[in-house]
């Protein structure tokens, strides 16, 4: 019975190793998921805003035409 409780206990600092083993390798793959995931969310915000951009543009020469053409009938309306 002594045998098995010295076994038991020199076996624990094996075990503990083990477990920060297992820990640190579990961080580090939450860590990389993490990023990986961060860096897809900033491209899929800068796609986006570029779409935004452009249709800001499209919308602002769209008035301008818009206002050139109500331009043009009011002159000719003269």
């Amino acid at each position: 019975m002594l045998a098995t409780v010295i076994a038991a206990s020199s076996s624990w600092p094996d075990a503990a190793v083990a477990i920060a083993g297992v820990a640190l390798v579990g961080s580090v793959a939450v860590v990389v998921v993490w990023q990986a995931l961060a860096t897809w969310r900033a491209r899929i915000a800068v796609s986006r805003e570029e779409a935004y951009r452009k249709l800001a543009e499209q919308t602002a020469r769209d008035v301008q035409e818009i206002n050139d053409r109500l331009t043009e009938l009011e002159v000719a309306s003269r």
